[in-house]
C-alpha cells in the first residue's frame, strides 16, 4: 500500500510509503521489533522533518491505539495513552475534579509529541508540558516495554527525548485540584518604555500571560492575561481593555477563540487559545519558535523590533511568553528561566527560509533554542552548544536504543554531528 503522508501544514511530505496504525500494545511492539528504522508522527504538528523515517523506514501513528486515560483521584495522577490529544485528556480530568497545570496555545496536539519537544504553555511560574510528567512507559527497539520515573538517573533524559529512545506508549502526569479562569484581553501595549522591571511586572501580572503583535510597528497589538480566579485580579495600567473579542492573527475572526471579558470558565476552556471544539484540519502557515533565557527579554524585543521591516512581509502574528525552568536535559527551558518569541508565518518556505534565517543571525547572542518541532536553521553544533547535558542524553539513547532504530537525519545531527 502507497499513500502520501503530510505534516499538519502540509509543507513536509514523508517519504515513508506507508502510516503504519497499529491496535494493540502486542501488535507495536512486534511492528517496531521487525523494523530497521522507525518514526513516531503524533498529531503532525511538527514543521521540520523531525519524524522523517527515510524511505526505508517505518512512520507510525498511535491513534488507533486504545485511548487510555486513567485518573488517580487519589494520587492526583493521570496515564494517559501514546496517541491521545489533550483536549480528550482535558475533558476527562476535569470530569475528575482535577486539572493539568497547563496547556498549550492548542488544544489538539497529543501529549506525547507535545513532551517530547518541549512544547509549553505560558507562564512564569508554569514549566513546559513535559514538567507536568513523573513516569514514561516505551516500546525499545527490541519491542520490549521500558518504564522510567522520577527517581531514576534517566529520567532528565526520558521525556523531551525528540522520539529517540523508544515509542511512548503511556506517560503519568501530575495534576492538581480542578481551577477555573478569566482571560482579559487589552489592546496596543507600546514596546517604548518597556524596560526590563516593566516586562517582568507584565509577564506575572496573570497566571499565564500572551503578548502578540505583527510587527508591522512598535509594540504589541494584543496583550492576553489568563487569571485564575483563586489569584488577585491584576492592575493593568499598560494597555486599553480589547472592546470586541480578538485573535492572535490580526484579521481573522474571533468566533473560534477561547471565551474572553473576563467570562471564568474551566481551566481547560481558558488557558489554550482555541475551543476544543474548533479542530483544525490542517495549518495555511509555518511556525518558528525561539526559547531564550529571561534575562535577554527586552534586548531580544529591541533585536526583532530593529528587524521588522524583514519579518512582517512573511509574517501573521509574533506571541512572546514566559515557561519556568524544567530539569528535561533537551527541553528548551532547561536549567533557565525563559522567554519565548514565537513566529506564525506564511505558508511559503521559500520566501519564510531568508528571514528566519535573518532572525537568527539578530538572536545571535541571546542562547536562543530553536523549538525542537518547528522550522529553524541553527547549525547542530550550535544547537549542541546550548544543551549541557546533550552528551548525558546522547549517552542514553546509546542503551536504550544501540542500533539507531529510532534516529534519522534530524536527530544523527543534534547528537552526532
Amino acid at each position: 500500500m502507497t499513500e502520501t503522508v503530510t505534516n499538519w501544514a502540509g509543507n513536509i511530505t514523508y517519504s515513508a510509503k506507508e502510516l503504519h496504525r497499529p491496535r494493540s500494545l502486542d501488535a507495536l511492539r512486534a511492528l517496531v521489533a521487525d523494523s530497521a528504522r522507525v518514526r513516531v508522527l503524533g498529531s503532525g504538528h511538527s514543521f521540520n522533518e523531525i519524524a522523517e523515517p527515510g524511505a526505508d523506514g517505518v512512520l507510525l501513528s498511535l491513534a488507533d491505539l486504545p485511548a487510555g486515560v486513567d485518573v488517580d483521584t487519589a494520587a492526583r495522577t493521570v496515564r494517559v495513552g501514546g496517541g491521545v490529544r489533550y483536549a480528550e485528556l482535558a475533558r476527562q480530568v476535569h470530569a475528575r475534579g482535577l486539572a493539568l497545570p497547563n496547556m498549550a496555545s492548542l488544544p489538539h496536539i497529543s501529549v506525547a509529541g507535545s513532551v517530547a519537544t518541549g512544547t509549553h504553555g505560558s507562564g512564569v511560574g508554569n514549566g513546559s508540558l513535559a514538567a507536568a510528567v513523573r513516569e514514561v512507559e516505551l516500546v525499545t527497539a527490541s519491542g520490549a516495554v521500558e518504564t522510567i520515573g522520577r527517581g531514576d538517573a534517566r529520567f532528565g533524559g526520558a521525556v523531551t527525548s525528540l522520539g529517540a529512545l523508544g515509542v511512548v506508549t503511556a506517560l503519568t502526569l501530575d495534576l492538581e485540584p480542578a481551577f477555573e479562569v478569566e482571560q482579559h484581553v487589552f489592546t496596543e501595549l507600546p514596546l517604548d518604555g518597556l524596560d526590563a522591571a516593566t516586562f517582568e511586572t507584565v509577564v506575572s501580572a496573570a497566571y499565564s500571560v500572551s503578548l502578540f503583535t505583527d510587527w508591522r510597528a512598535p509594540g504589541f497589538r494584543q496583550v492576553w492575561l489568563k487569571r485564575r480566579t483563586d489569584q488577585p485580579l491584576p492592575d493593568f495600567p499598560w494597555a486599553a481593555p480589547a472592546t470586541e473579542k480578538m485573535h492572535p492573527v490580526p484579521g481573522m475572526p474571533a468566533v473560534n477563540c477561547t471565551e474572553q471579558f473576563g467570562v471564568a470558565g474551566p481551566w481547560h476552556e481558558r488557558l489554550p487559545h482555541f475551543r476544543a471544539e474548533f479542530t483544525p484540519s490542517s495549518g495555511v502557515e509555518l511556525q518558528s519558535e525561539y526559547l531564550m533565557p529571561r534575562r535577554y527579554a527586552v534586548d531580544m524585543l529591541s533585536a526583532v523590533d530593529a528587524i521588522r521591516d524583514t519579518i512582517a512581509p512573511v509574517l501573521q502574528t509574533c506571541e512572546v511568553r514566559t515557561v519556568a525552568a524544567d530539569e528535561q536535559w533537551l527541553s528548551p527551558a532547561h536549567g533557565r528561566d525563559t522567554v519565548a518569541a514565537h513566529f506564525t508565518w506564511v505558508e511559503d518556505t521559500a520566501a519564510v527560509l531568508p528571514v528566519v534565517r535573518r532572525l537568527e543571525e539578530a538572536l545571535a547572542g541571546f542562547e536562543a533554542r530553536p523549538h525542537w518541532g518547528k522550522v529553524f536553521t541553527t547549525p547542530p553544533a550550535t544547537l549542541r552548544d546550548l544543551y549541557p547535558r546533550l552528551g548525558d542524553f546522547r549517552a542514553l539513547a546509546r542503551s536504550l536504543d544501540p542500533a539507531g532504530t529510532f534516529t534519522n537525519a534530524f536527530v544523527r545531527a543534534v547528537l552526532e554531528g
